[in-house]
């Protein structure tokens, strides 16, 4: 049998690791910031077009290359950072492997340019697919001017698979937020199509968060800084009452490089118990310094997943510090820092935070019915449906629509009503994004919704990365019944809201949440319609904790029972369940 196993072309091998190390165009912005801070630069730039399918750009003032590092870089494991296996050990720089620009040059057009501060002329470098198509000696600023166009070029089925603009965008922004919050003295700038996104000049931490998330977070940072034998850990945590219901704003930075990290995201989330409602979020910023020998960062290609000598023990200490800061400002109960770092951290008196929400008034209008079986023909048909004879339980109510049992309220939650086999359970949080969904995806496709003007327009202030995203989303919100244009950079002047909102005064906060659970959604394969349908139902839907009237719980009910699809919300939850007699009976008969 004739030999069968042969070594991979470069070529291929070469492909094959970007994929590893290159998934988006955000992977390549990743790569080329951390190499010009490791280059020393204090004033990086990033260029970006069509969000980096078209092209990168990093320009820095860092040491630069001579030509024949210039040549070198682009080899596989050629590195500066480690000569021997120990190394690995003692890293303290953001890049060491050695596969980030041999694996980018594999998967598109390169276009380098760069000199030493101390030379008169640099070197001019463009490689194709791995291969160098010319060097040549240029005229160039001191530093290195990185390019990197037409991404997976070569690679037709990596390229089809990248998301839309506005999602790739995101995924570079959230790149470039977590450089730029570990290196505040360093000097950033961002462009997209030839629009300035940022200019963060050197500043303090706190003044850095400001310019990424706006003047509003400042009152809400509460400083942390402590120091044990193991490590010391500074930064800052948000105060209770600034508590989001979607994750995002959380950040572990471990030797100045962002890391991802359950274990120790637990322990913040600990630190806040009883402080924080449940499915709310605290802002955090926490900058732990480490002997790099007491970690392994060398455990995946992104190097944003690490192992510590002691998991135990820093989750100990990252929890007392958290709750430590909390309480010195009066947050939490005092605790004494210099006690075992394994004390509880329970025992808070203080109550939970609910944030204000615009509640939607759609109950006012219920639809008009002649009776319940109109609502449910065809719909035995759908997939998710359940059986005929369930069905028919569910119209067949007490003593007809109009005279049936009036439903009770549960812990301000569910919906109690009554039917002829049983009774239903209805979640008025997932009924009701059902309803709000299905009314805005018709809003958004076919009859845009009518709006209420505002007496007096507001102005709406967003950080850059929100005001992005929702410049994309303008199209749809204004058929949704948004009166809503751009004002200048991050601001934009609202004019109207859709004329089923009530309770005026909260519109700032609804968009903020829904830009928070876009960000969260962001790789949610839906198109943008869809997807902008579910989070607005989701974002001003009524939540649990919301006292309903009578009036309010039967029209919810009707509502819910006129949709194509009643049974689950936009998201997959039930939006109800049935119960039959006999089970209740066998309850009490066990």
């Amino acid at each position: 049998m004739a030999d069968i196993i042969q070594l991979l072309p470069d070529s291929i091998a070469n492909q094959i690791a970007a994929g590893e190390v290159v998934q988006r165009p955000a992977s390549v912005v990743k790569e080329l910031m951390e190499n010009a801070i490791d280059a020393g630069a204090t004033h990086i730039k990033l260029v970006v077009k069509d969000a980096g399918k078209q092209s990168i750009q990093v320009i820095d003032n860092g040491a630069g290359m001579s030509p024949t590092d210039a040549r070198m870089s682009f080899e596989r494991h050629s590195t500066s950072k480690i000569s021997k296996a120990e190394d690995l050990f003692a890293i303290k720089t953001l890049g060491f492997r050695g596969e980030a620009l041999a694996s980018i040059a594999a998967i598109a057009q390169v276009d380098l340019k760069t000199r030493q501060h101390d030379q008169e002329v640099g070197t001019h470098l463009i490689i194709e697919g791995s291969n160098v198509v010319k060097q040549e000696i240029c005229e160039t600023s001191a530093g290195t001017n990185f390019q990197v166009k037409n991404l997976f070029y070569n690679i037709p089925a990596r390229r089809k698979f990248l998301k839309s603009n506005t999602v790739e965008f995101r995924h570079i922004l959230d790149e470039f937020q977590r450089i730029v919050i570990a290196h505040p003295e360093i000097y950033f700038e961002a462009f997209h199509n030839g629009a300035e996104t940022y200019h963060l000049p050197p500043s303090t931490l706190r003044k850095r968060l400001v310019n990424l998330f706006g003047k509003a977070i400042n009152d809400k940072l509460v400083p942390i800084e402590e120091e044990t034998d193991l490590c010391k850990i500074t930064g800052f945590v948000g105060k209770p009452d600034a508590a989001k219901k979607s994750r995002g704003e959380q950040f572990f930075l471990l030797n100045e490089r962002f890391i991802k990290n359950a274990y120790l995201n637990h322990a913040v989330l600990l630190a806040y118990d009883n402080l924080i409602s449940p499915g709310t979020f605290p802002f955090y910023l926490l900058s732990i310094s480490m002997d790099p020998e007491r970690i392994d960062i060398n455990v995946h290609p992104t190097k944003q997943e690490v192992k510590f000598e002691d998991e135990t023990l820093t989750y100990n200490i990252i929890r007392s510090a958290v709750r430590y800061a909390l309480s010195q400002y009066n947050i939490a109960p005092s605790i004494d820092f210099e006690q075992s770092p394994a004390f509880s951290a329970s025992g808070s008196s203080a109550n939970p935070v609910s944030g204000k929400m615009l509640i939607p008034s759609s109950f006012s209008k219920p639809p008009v019915m002649d009776s319940w079986e109109q609502l449910y023909q065809g719909l035995e048909k759908t997939a998710a449906a359940p059986s005929k004879s369930t069905l028919t339980q569910l119209v067949n109510f007490e003593d007809g629509n109009e005279d049936r049992k009036a439903p009770v309220q549960i812990h301000q939650s569910y919906i109690l009503s009554q039917i002829k086999s049983g009774f239903l359970l209805i979640d008025q949080q997932n009924a009701h994004e059902r309803i709000l969904y299905e009314q805005y995806l018709n809003q958004i496709r076919e009859k845009p919704s009518s709006t209420q003007k505002l007496i007096f327009p507001k102005t709406l202030n967003f950080p850059t990365h929100e005001a992005v995203l929702l410049e994309s989303l303008l199209p749809y919100l204004q058929k949704i019944g948004f009166e809503i244009e751009g004002f200048g950079k991050d601001a934009f002047i609202l004019h109207g809201i859709p004329a089923h909102l009530s309770n005026l005064g909260a519109e700032e906060s609804l968009f903020h949440e829904l830009l928070q659970q876009f960000r969260m959604n962001v790789d949610l394969d839906w198109s943008e319609e869809k997807k902008l349908a579910a989070l607005m139902a989701r974002s001003s839907s009524l939540k649990k904790g919301k006292i309903m009237s009578v009036t309010e719980m039967k029209s919810l009910i009707d509502q819910l029972f006129a949709c194509e699809v009643p049974f689950k919300s936009a998201f997959g939850k039930k939006c109800f369940i049935t119960f039959e007699l006999d089970q209740l009976e066998s309850k009490f008969n066990q």
